[in-house]
């Protein structure tokens, strides 16, 4: 195996999840032995923290723990940014299975602090998924929220659909802990039919989710089976390690209590705490101890249900000792992750080619802005014969040209209407917004920066091509109702008149409020022509 082919598969390994933990484990010790033999420092070390992370995930926390300071340290040394951010992240992990909360949670924000642009895509919404986990393990619901809906918009925007999958089920869990049944059955819900829709089985993990739901709901005899069927799946040897085969069998314990099978639920919640003690999971062995009492109990054996919650307080307050919470607040609350927050919620509403807003933040602000402003106006511009540009230069000068057009339209509408602003809808459709502003100024306006546009030096890009605009204008007073649908829909029918009367010009209403005609009519539309 080359240094090339080796870097691939360990991509693959870092990428995907961990249902065949114990499989990838043994290719992790073998990718690290040929990178010692190929002498490539970096590939050792990316091994070598890929084998600390499957280590950690088949339930061998000491030995991932020792394994990862060394590569941490080379990581800093050599300014690998991306191997720093994975290292950060398997070290939460470690860090919640010994139930470190507010390490897992300073891990966390540092793996996402330390992504950037040579993050892999599955990184992005990994690493954010994982610092909504610790959030939600440290009391912060409402952060945690605000990270598992960024994690699952960035994920279905870049169609990642094994991670939303995860993502999904880990916000379900969460919200099912906070003791939120509503807000986890709806959640579960999306999981379930995203599963469903991308043809994605349901492993282990996500069996546990639902099960712990039905627990929260009373299907105490529907959650004994899922959590069977969990276990029976886990039993493969393709899915994970002792953890999370003792976090099953604490949820299969727990609807067996529920059932009234008591003896299941020792047997089941024994063999849980075995594998706790003997894989430091101490945050799921405290709520072992928090079973044992409930069970205890469901005997009626008060005496030994109230010693053994006696021992579940003292583990669970030595769990949350030395005010750990307290001190992960005020990681999170830092102005420099705040404004992190702010900048990733940023990116994912703006357009990755020309960086102008994109078609989420036009439908997050302009129902807002049509309901408030009755003087609103919208044009969609588009580019006339742009297929051209693509077919007989390239698609990179296409670009090129989107670019320069983003460019343009932004400088030149942001000094007409500074409170305006300009967003990519797609291909090359553009929405220009224009608050507080009549039809007819908007469209005296426009035609400016159409001329403005034709008349650009393209030689430099396009060679004798061309490069004119089309706009189609409309206010919300000539919408047939103020929704956005309504709206958009009047300025695309002006756009089609612009086009059908020869492009390179602007069509709109003229403010009128016009009746209900058939869609992209050619009556009363007024229209600026072109000029030479």
């Amino acid at each position: 195996m080359s240094a090339v082919q080796l870097s691939a598969v360990l991509l693959e390994i870092e990428d995907r999840s961990f249902e065949n933990a114990n499989t990838d484990l043994t290719l992790a010790t073998e990718l690290e032995t040929r990178a010692v033999e190929l002498g490539d420092d970096s590939l050792v070390a990316r091994a070598r923290v890929c084998r600390a992370n499957l280590l950690a995930r088949v339930g061998n926390v000491a030995e991932a723990a020792r394994r990862l300071d060394d590569s941490y340290a080379w990581a800093v040394q050599h300014g690998d940014r991306p191997l720093q951010s994975r290292i950060q992240a398997i070290w939460s992990h470690v860090q919640r299975l010994r139930g470190d909360f507010a390490k897992c949670l300073e891990h966390a924000v540092s793996s996402v602090e330390l992504l950037d642009d040579t993050a892999t895509p599955h990184m992005q919404v990994r690493h954010r998924m994982k610092l909504a986990d610790a959030l939600a393990d440290s009391g912060a619901l409402d952060a945690a929220r605000l990270r598992f809906r960024q994690a699952e918009e960035l994920a279905r925007e870049l169609g990642l659909w094994e991670p939303l999958t995860d993502v999904l089920n880990n916000w379900a869990y969460s919200e099912h802990l906070a003791g939120d049944f509503v807000r986890a059955q709806e959640v579960a819900r999306r999981l379930q039919e995203h599963a469903a829709t991308h043809g994605i089985g349901l492993d282990p993990t996500i069996l546990d989710t639902v099960g712990a739901i039905q627990i929260g709901n009373g299907m105490y005899v529907e959650a004994e089976q899922t959590m069977l069927t969990c276990i029976d799946l886990h039993h493969t040897g393709e899915y994970g390690g002792g953890d999370y085969l003792a976090e099953h069998l604490l949820t299969l314990a727990r609807a067996q209590r529920g059932m009234g099978a008591t003896d299941r639920a020792q047997c089941s919640l024994d063999t849980s705490r075995t594998l706790c003690t003997e894989g430091e999971l101490n945050e799921v062995l405290v709520r072992v101890h928090q079973e044992q009492a409930e069970l205890y109990a469901a005997r009626g054996e008060i005496h030994e249900a109230f010693a053994m919650y006696k021992i579940f307080h003292d583990a669970y307050v030595r769990l949350r000792s030395k005010q750990h919470e307290a001190q992960a607040q005020a990681i999170f609350e830092t102005a420099e992750v705040r404004e992190e927050a702010e900048r990733f919620r940023e990116q994912a509403r703006r357009d990755a080619l020309t960086g102008l807003r994109n078609r989420r933040y036009v439908d997050e602000e302009l129902p807002t802005l049509i309901a408030a402003d009755p003087e609103l106006t919208v044009a969609i511009v588009d580019l006339d014969h742009f297929k051209r540009i693509n077919d007989e230069l390239s698609h990179d000068v296409g670009d090129q040209v989107l670019v320069q057009i983003a460019k343009l339209l932004e400088t030149e509408l942001t000094a007409a209407v500074p409170d305006g602003f300009v967003a990519r809808l797609g291909g090359e459709e553009f929405l220009m917004v224009l608050p507080a502003t009549a039809v007819a100024t908007a469209a005296d306006t426009l035609d400016r920066i159409r001329r403005t546009i034709g008349a650009h030096a393209w030689s430099e890009i396009t060679g004798t091509l061309p490069v004119t605009i089309s706009i189609g204008v409309a206010c919300v007073q000539e919408a047939p109702e103020r929704s956005q649908p309504a709206l958009l829909s009047a300025a695309d029918r002006h756009l089609y008149i612009a086009k059908r009367a020869g492009r390179d010009r602007v069509a709109s209403g003229q403010g009128r409020k016009a009746p209900q005609r058939t869609y992209r009519d050619l009556d009363t539309a007024s229209i600026h022509h072109a000029q030479p």
